[in-house]
């Protein structure tokens, strides 16, 4: 367990600083393109953090509305309280509010920006199919979520994701507008050899780095979903019980009607669709159930 959680802490920091040296390279070509200089990083700072904080700040209550989601009681729920509050004190959390959505689809997902405002949402499904055992697996996953401040680290990762869509649109427009110019007027592609290798690098760089970023943020996503589940055994100390479940959840046929593109990143096991390998695993928010499963069996 403990050198699970180290090498994902570790993945997770390495793909973070990947992503910022990225930026600042890309930066320098806009710079070198444009001649805007640093300052069109900052407003592509402005505008991503602006468009992000709406998102972080109501991200709870803007995806429990979408899922239908609706409070869970500890009179009509108090198997649920009594896993959620019991596992709580074990990860030394204010217990979360408890939200339930009218499913027959096992799935469950975490929100909120800090432990204090966190709710777990399990769906109706989930609380029927599974155990014991492996419900506590699940809420143990997704207080992992909470505690490692995911929705914070996916927050960020939005905002440079953001920085560098903006960043390549300038970039691109700067070419259609006429090319890149220099602070003094005089156009870059006249720089000599040298300088029309850096200007067909700064083209291709703007036209993929969309493309590399979203690879980017998705890998630290199922990374992060590595971890929890790492944490979440270490929790419960029963990695068999969330593998179990994850199993069942994987298996289960029934469509989750409340999910959407949106919001499918947040649940356990995506609710749309179960990415096998390949290149579609590059474009997948979550690992492949069998490598989760696979990892805790080594546990």
């Amino acid at each position: 367990m403990y050198e699970q959680i180290s090498r994902n802490k570790w993945k997770s920091a390495a793909l973070i600083l990947f992503f910022v040296a990225f930026i600042f390279l890309l930066t320098w070509f806009f710079e070198y393109v444009t001649g805007w200089g640093k300052g069109g990083l900052v407003l592509a700072v402005v505008v991503s953090m602006t468009m992000a904080a709406v998102g972080y700040y109501a991200s709870d209550k803007i995806v429990l509305t979408i899922s239908r989601a609706r409070p869970a009681t500890k009179e009509e729920f108090p198997y649920l309280y009594n896993v959620v509050e019991g596992l709580a004190i074990a990860a030394g959390l204010p217990a979360p509010r408890c939200y339930v959505i009218d499913d027959t689809a096992p799935n469950a997902f975490a929100a909120g920006r800090k432990p204090e405002t966190a709710v777990i949402c399990v769906t109706t499904g989930i609380l029927e199919k599974l155990n014991r055992v492996e419900l506590e697996g699940v809420i143990a996953h997704e207080m992992s979520h909470i505690k490692n401040y995911d929705v914070r680290l996916q927050t960020l990762v939005v905002v440079m994701a953001g920085i560098v869509a903006l960043l390549s649109d300038w970039m691109l427009r700067s070419f259609l507008w006429g090319g890149g110019r220099r602070r003094g007027g005089r156009d870059r592609s006249g720089s000599g050899g040298a300088g029309g290798v850096l200007i067909i690098v700064g083209l291709a760089l703007a036209v993929l780095s969309p493309f590399i970023a979203t690879i980017i943020q998705l890998a630290v996503s199922r990374k992060r979903e590595f971890l929890a589940d790492a944490n979440g055994a270490m929790l419960t100390r029963y990695p068999a019980g969330l593998a179990s479940a994850l199993r069942k959840i994987s298996a289960d046929t029934e469509p989750l009607e409340a999910a959407n593109k949106a919001t499918a990143h947040l649940y356990i096991v995506n609710p749309l669709k179960n990415i096998k390998g390949g290149v579609n695993k590059l474009f997948s928010t979550h690992p492949p159930i069998e490598e989760r499963i696979a990892a805790l069996e080594k546990m």
